[in-house]
């Protein structure tokens, strides 16, 4: 026969006692708790200040941030040696005490040591020019346009901080007048008197705190930038005989983005690019049958600074004109071919951040790592 089962009874089934709470030992541990953050904080801020001037003396060391990274890592040792000369109870600190204390006086040292090192508090940094000739090579008629993108970590430089000074072939020199707007510089060279040769220009930066970035580049003025090889008596009328097939290249001595032609002052045709020349036929839409035709080549250059959303661009203009007897055979029949022109991409820059970023990560893995560690049984 089973054994009959003794219910329990109500006062058995309630009999719950809380555990007594210990006032006096948690108010203990929290005046220890929030000692320590305040100590790490303090000797976080006093770290910063002697890394600030480390930074100071290692100016212009490549291994400037990572010896004052080393400053700021080693000298975290220190905060046990501090805890105890101040005979504070570190029993049942553990692991996420540490972790905490360490936690606030590295973002602490971090945080103050960016702040220090950056305007209004420090600068040693020069002004950032990059500057470039639209085109490099330009033929009698056509003009160059200089473009700089410059910035500085104080702010917007003025107009007034910027020189510029312009050598012309013939020796004389020049300081023109120039645009800046928005961090960029503008300047272009017409060149009514067709002076060829090679011309000089320097750009001249000057920030709040006295920095200099000076910047120096050339362009030159040649009537042999835009050449058609191959193609003997093309310059005079009334030019030689082509046909569909008749390869025409194009002999470009600039970088640029883009060469086209038109015909008889018509249509943009686009030359495509083959080894070290630009080719097109007259099989594309714009030459005409059976005509004696003029064609005028072009070359465009499209250019971006990095992050900066904002097109620059300037045309090579051949000072030549060339002509052409058209024959009538599978002339005009295919379009121009299509061009892919640069286009506005930003240029991701690490920095400062992405250190911050990759710390900040690091230490949520661990802090999310020892409270699964603590969970289990």
């Amino acid at each position: 026969m089973a054994k009959k089962r003794k219910e329990p009874t109500e006062e058995e089934e309630f009999d719950f006692k809380l555990p007594k709470f210990d006032e006096e030992k948690f108010l203990k541990r929290e005046r220890r708790n929030i000692k320590t953050l305040f100590l790490a904080f303090g000797f976080g801020l006093l770290i910063a200040a002697i890394s600030f001037g480390f930074w100071v003396l290692l100016s212009g060391s490549v291994f400037r941030w990572e010896l004052v990274l080393l400053v700021g890592v080693f000298n975290a040792a220190w905060i046990r040696y501090i805890f105890l000369k101040l005979n504070i109870d570190l029993t049942e600190f553990g692991r996420k005490g540490w972790f905490v204390t360490y936690a606030v006086y590295f973002f602490t040292w971090l945080i103050v040591l960016i702040i220090l090192c950056n305007p209004p508090f420090y600068d040693d940094q020069i002004p950032q020019v990059t500057v470039v000739s639209l085109p490099e090579m330009q033929e009698a008629g056509g003009s160059v346009k200089i473009v700089a993108y410059i910035t500085d970590n104080t702010g917007v430089l003025e107009k007034n901080k910027i020189q510029f000074t312009l050598l012309h072939p013939d020796g004389t020199n020049e300081s023109p007048d120039f645009r800046f707007e928005n961090n960029i510089f503008s300047y272009t060279y017409e060149n009514t008197d067709s002076m060829m040769g090679d011309y000089q220009y320097m750009i001249q930066a000057r920030d709040n705190s006295g920095h200099i970035t000076k910047k120096e580049g050339t362009f030159t003025y040649n009537n042999e930038t835009i050449l058609v090889p191959e193609l003997t008596g093309a310059e005079t009328l009334p030019g030689p005989q082509i046909t569909y097939a008749t390869t025409i290249k194009f002999d470009i001595e600039a970088p640029v983005s883009r060469v086209y032609y038109t015909i008889d002052n018509g249509k943009e045709i686009n030359a495509t690019i083959q080894g070290d020349f630009y080719e097109t036929y007259p099989k594309y839409v714009g030459w005409e049958k059976n005509k004696n035709v003029s064609m005028n080549v072009f070359a465009e250059i499209i250019y971006y600074f990095d992050n900066v959303d904002q097109e620059f661009n300037n045309t090579i203009v051949d000072s030549s004109t060339y002509y052409f007897q058209v024959g009538s055979e599978h002339i005009a029949e295919e379009l121009s071919p299509t061009i892919q022109l640069p286009q506005y991409k930003p240029v991701q820059i690490p920095g400062f951040e992405a250190v911050v970023f990759i710390l900040a990560l690091g230490a949520v893995m661990i802090l999310l790592k020892r409270r699964k560690n603590d969970s289990k049984p």
